[in-house]
């Protein structure tokens, strides 16, 4: 039986020396990256200490049991048993973005993102010799979907490749199967390439039903990418590990036909630790964190509710980042900007998400409930003082 994960104390955070902890000082709260406060996943922290006690630092090897370890997580989380022989490794999810998409649109061409969405997208279709197509998604007024009419409407006037964030980050959207398939559909009719982020796909609640687009179907098989890690659920980001997945004859021809090189930029310890995470043995704490997610989740939403009712927040299915629009409370395009001047609080902007970003702040709650109620007590602070000078 699973068993919450409960994040280390503040004064343990302090110490480290990632981003999280050294971007802002020590009065800030720093809610803003995609980093999570938690201990590592025992099997990892065992992997990790014995490559170090026996100095297993040197090169990432030929062979590894990575691609394995994988594929049978997949099977065993989402039903989906992708084929080994179709991966290759590479440093991180945005590398094998970057990568692919070299290889499946000439330069100058439109890459379709959807905004609000992860903002390296835009810096990563660049990267890659591209111009970004922006499609938004679709807000229904209950959650989010794909624009599939402007995502053809753009593939339809010439775009060459879409790239997916599957669950999407911000919004915490996990795709429906049919929006795949449907997504799918076109990208073989028009002749093009999707390329599905799906960094967040072990964080997806239970009761949610993921799909990886690439088992949304044959179509998905022959036209998709996937892009995958360990990285974003075992907080594993530094160690540098992420796999590139295809599942029909071409995109595995276009795979095997990178560099070398792409793939000895995986990290050693990345790949250690990845493996130690895809096992079975850490599908209990995985579970665990996600126990402790979904409560962090609804206690957000009653927090929010109970002290800044003008905030507007959807429980995302998957993940641990919160989008939450404040435009009711008048802080302008960028209110996270006076939250870090004035709260000390620090979320991340909003606006880079896309201009659809406009008023809105993202949260990360990944961390303690004592720190979630510090953050909305501070930031609720700043509504109490508009509060009492407009009286």
């Amino acid at each position: 039986m699973a068993v919450p994960v409960t994040a280390l104390s503040l004064t343990e955070l302090r110490e480290r020396t990632s981003e999280k902890w050294r971007e802002y000082p020590d009065e800030v709260l720093p809610l803003f990256v995609a980093e999570t406060d938690f201990p590592l996943a025992p099997a990892v922290t065992r992997a990790l200490e014995r490559a170090v006690r026996g100095g297993d630092t040197g090169y990432v090897a030929s062979r590894t049991p990575l691609a394995a370890a994988y594929a049978a997580f997949a099977e065993r989380r989402y039903g989906w048993a992708p084929d080994p022989e179709g991966m290759r490794s590479t440093a991180d999810v945005s590398m094998g973005v970057v990568e692919i998409l070299r290889r499946v649109i000439q330069p100058g061409e439109r890459v379709i993102v959807n905004p609000p969405v992860y903002p390296p997208f835009f810096d990563l279709v660049e990267e890659a010799g591209g111009v970004v197509e922006r499609v938004p998604l679709r807000d229904t007024g209950v959650g989010w979907e794909l624009d599939l009419e402007g995502i053809e409407a753009s593939l339809a006037a010439g775009a060459r490749a879409v790239l997916l964030c599957n669950p999407h980050n911000p919004t915490g959207t996990v795709h429906s199967a049919q929006s795949l398939r449907d997504l799918a559909a076109l990208a073989v009719r028009y002749g093009v390439a999707v390329v599905s982020d799906e960094i967040h796909a072990p964080l997806v609640q239970p009761g949610v039903e993921f799909t990886p687009f690439l088992a949304s179907g044959d179509d998905a098989a022959q036209a998709g990418f996937a892009v995958v890690s360990a990285s974003k659920a075992f907080n594993l980001a530094g160690l540098k590990c992420a796999l590139m997945v295809a599942a029909s004859p071409e995109p595995k021809r276009l795979l095997r036909a990178l560099p070398i090189e792409v793939e000895w930029r995986t990290g050693q310890f990345g790949l250690l630790a990845a493996v130690a995470a895809f096992a079975p043995e850490s599908d209990a704490w995985l579970d665990g964190l996600l126990l402790t997610l979904d409560a962090n989740r609804r206690l957000l939403a009653d927090l929010l509710a109970e002290h800044l009712p003008e905030a507007r927040y959807r429980m995302p299915d998957a993940g641990y980042l919160a989008w939450i629009d404040l435009s009711d409370l008048g802080w302008g395009e960028n209110p996270s900007r006076r939250i870090l001047r004035e709260a000390k609080v620090a979320l991340h902007f909003g606006p880079a998400f896309g201009e659809e970003g406009a008023g809105h702040v993202r949260l990360n709650f990944g961390t303690s409930p004592e720190i979630i109620r510090e953050a909305v007590a501070r930031i609720a602070s700043l509504r109490a003082a508009d509060h009492e000078h407009r009286g």
